[in-house]
């Protein structure tokens, strides 16, 4: 008996410091860049590779924001929208203007953003922002009616005329300003896992602000992930077990103001200039963080019934929605 209660205890010690040496491989990273906060966690047997694999992530995720934060003068995003601005108004004196050179990389987004905006019927369009731009939610400014109906023409995806063959941007409006806001924070999460991937890395998660994608699973068991309940920052609405996934939540709760009763917050429709109100948050779920990002946000212009018409229309996607009456929503796949 003395024997048998000796084993057992053998076993229950293995059991427990392997399990601690399990959960000594996971490394877990915090910070922010690109106007939100990023978590990084990856497991690996090595401490230098997990080390090397934060470090790795944290520099891609600052090298994207460098590159296309319209916060930063030099960015090359920020330098687009200036230069081809300005040819753009000197082309309306019927000067002939060439489009302006930009990278390889900058210029694939570009064509993703449009096939997108085609496939959502311009509920997701990058120049938003040719409006979008006179909002400020810190400083709970926004434009008046009559300066957004002089803009709004700007909006139009068909402004932005990509010439492949030169890999050169041009606008086809004056007032056109561009925003990779709505598929930048899926971008850098697909870089990053792919970065990961190259490292020998197979099971790791990483999140910007509500776009994650998770590589492989937690040794055996699911991720947990939560979607926030619009109106509760310490609360879960949704708790979803997922591996080898990818997920993206747009919410009316991310940047906004409230005036007189009314909350203005960042999603707008690029029919309209202004904030959409028919739901308070749209989570997206596919292969890739940039689609599922471009999605959520098509998705939460688009509204309840033709937003969750198009994803199940997708076979790749599936869609969580909270309307306006805090009640919830799922496409086909996802069933009741």
């Amino acid at each position: 008996m003395l024997k048998r209660q000796g084993l057992s205890l053998l076993v229950c010690l293995f059991v427990l410091l392997y399990a601690s040496k399990a959960f000594a491989e996971w490394q877990q990273h915090s910070f922010s860049t690109m106007g939100t906060n990023i978590f990084v966690e990856v497991y690996h047997p090595q401490t230098e590779v997990r080390d090397q694999a934060i470090a790795a992530v944290v520099a891609e995720m600052e090298r994207i924001n460098q590159q296309y934060s319209t916060y930063i003068e030099t960015s090359e995003l920020s330098q687009l929208n200036k230069v081809a601005a300005a040819r753009a108004e000197l082309n309306s004196t019927n000067l002939e203007i060439e489009g302006v050179k930009v990278s390889q990389e900058l210029f694939d987004l570009l064509v993703l953003s449009k096939e997108i905006s085609k496939l959502t019927q311009g509920a997701f369009d990058v120049t938003y922002a040719s409006v979008g731009y006179l909002y400020s939610y810190p400083d709970k400014q926004k434009p008046s009616d009559q300066k957004i109906a002089t803009l709004l023409e700007a909006i139009n995806f068909q402004h932005l005329l990509l010439d492949a063959q030169n890999t050169s941007v041009s606008f086809a409006n004056k007032d056109v300003k561009i925003d990779l806001g709505g598929i930048a924070k899926g971008f850098a999460v697909d870089n990053a896992i792919e970065i990961l991937q190259k490292m020998g890395i197979t099971n790791a998660l990483v999140t910007a602000g509500g776009d994650t994608r998770l590589l492989g699973d937690r040794l055996g068991k699911p991720w947990i992930v939560g979607i926030r309940d619009p109106r509760d920052r310490d609360k879960q609405a949704v708790v979803i077990p997922m591996a080898e996934s990818a997920m993206s939540t747009s919410g009316d709760y991310e940047r906004y103001f409230e005036q007189d009763g009314v909350r203005f917050h960042h999603i707008l429709s690029p029919k309209t200039g202004k904030s959409t109100y028919e739901v308070q948050s749209v989570s997206i779920i596919g292969p890739q963080s940039v689609y599922n990002d471009g999605l959520s946000t098509a998705v939460f212009v688009m509204g309840l019934e033709k937003g969750i018409g198009l994803i199940n229309a997708l076979p790749e996607f599936e869609a969580i929605v909270m309307d306006n009456n805090r009640r919830m929503h799922y496409s086909d796949g996802l069933g009741q």
